[in-house]
């Protein structure tokens, strides 16, 4: 004999009347979804636990810094690099020409910090599709030192991000490390939109990764690495064509057997004050890459979005309206871990269910398409991550 629950579940997974079967397999998804939560909570949970070793001594560091024009607060980001608590590093930065506005914000810092070994280098028009990567390739042919860390000019740390990354390289094992990154938004509203989701799904899905599989994969916009990690992997050369250089970092590393883990430090990545339009046409690029990089993985990001499926659940079948509200309670429970444990990140709740709407579309729109718009430029992607350069027509 079935309890009344029992019976109601029973014919909505078994009613073969389309409208039923439609709210039963979206039930099943979202049941998923709840339980893909509940791993983020517990992964949240795992990560708080790891701490950093005792430093026991200061191995000599070099910070890679490819910078394009003026990001907003560059100096200002920039600076908090000079001001590292740490006996023994280097800051090379790279710049296409010695006119990018850029050089006169480093050369104003050297003349700020002049015991702090840094160098500028001029890398000319990149060969590369990924001209990031191309900068990186150029300092580190300059670089003097064995450990490395490869960092965005839109972020800002600490005076201890080089104590803690010289006390994680202690383990002879370790290969690359990745930094996971607080967002933190401009005054636009498509900004703190953005924002929001990367301090609840993004990091979410990677603490979930971490505790699952293991780090496979890297993630900018900060990762140190040895220098023998890199040539191992086949240097930076080998990942050129690639748009998310960042992620097959991590990847190709750990297939050259060389340890990868989720430091333990936590950087501020400020993402400026996007307009509309270039918020869009940034997420296309995020999710077009991201399905091409992890094929598998994109598709199961549908399980990352309880919110949007519960409302589907309840729009198929009005009937099943409480997990509405229990799917809101786990969501609310896993964003606060994520953003607010984590990432010690403020949470706007208001805007937390905007973006998990936004963010669905998104997803859906990933699934479309294979051109990308980056730094004015616009790209072809592959099916393999790789993408090339659309050459402008003629006038």
């Amino acid at each position: 004999m079935f309890s009344g629950a029992s019976s109601a579940l029973f014919l909505v997974f078994f009613d073969m009347r389309p409208g039923k079967m439609l709210a039963g397999i979206l039930l099943l998804i979202l049941c998923g979804s709840i339980v893909y939560s509940l791993l983020q909570i517990l992964a949240a949970f795992r990560y708080l636990e790891v701490r950093p070793p005792a430093l026991r001594s200061a191995e000599p560091i070099s910070i890679l810094k490819p910078l394009a024009g003026l990001d907003l607060d560059l100096e200002s980001n920039l600076r908090t690099f000079f001001e590292q608590d740490y006996p023994a590093f280097e800051i090379l930065f790279a710049v296409r020409t010695e006119n990018d506005p850029a050089a006169e914000v480093v050369a104003r810092l050297q003349r700020e910090y002049p015991n702090i070994p840094s160098r500028l280098v001029l890398t000319g028009e990149p060969p590369y599709p990924n001209a990031k990567v191309y900068s990186l390739e150029r300092m580190l042919a300059t670089a003097g030192n064995d450990l490395l860390v490869m960092s965005d000019s839109d972020i800002r740390v600490t005076p201890d991000l080089l104590r803690t990354i010289a006390a994680e390289f202690q383990d002879a094992h370790l290969g690359v490390a990745t930094c996971p990154y607080r967002a933190v938004p401009g005054e636009s509203f498509w900004s703190r939109l953005e924002a929001t989701g990367m301090n609840t799904d993004f990091w979410g899905s990677a603490v979930v990764a971490r505790m699952l599989e293991g780090m496979r994969f890297a993630v900018g916009p900060t990762i140190a690495a040895r220098r023998g990690a890199l040539q191992a992997m086949g240097g930076f050369a080998r990942v050129k064509d690639y748009l998310a250089e960042d992620f097959v970092i991590g990847k190709f590393a750990a297939e050259a057997g060389h340890g990868v883990i989720l430091s333990s430090y936590v950087i501020e990545h400020h993402i400026g004050s996007a307009t509309l339009q270039q918020n869009v046409e940034h997420r296309l690029r995020w999710a077009r890459s991201t399905r091409r990089s992890r094929p598998a993985g994109y598709v199961g990001q549908l399980f990352t979005m309880p919110l949007p499926l519960a409302l589907l659940v309840c729009a198929a079948s009005p009937v099943w309206w409480p997990v509405l509200p229990v799917t809101v309670i786990v969501r609310a429970a896993a964003a606060y871990m994520v953003s607010a444990r984590v990432l010690r990140a403020r949470i706007n709740w208001l805007l937390l269910p905007i973006e998990d709407l936004l963010g669905f579309c998104f997803w859906l729109a990933g699934f479309f398409g294979n051109t990308i718009s980056w730094r004015g430029r616009r790209y072809r992607l592959f099916a393999d991550g790789r993408f090339e350069l659309i050459p402008a027509p003629e006038k």
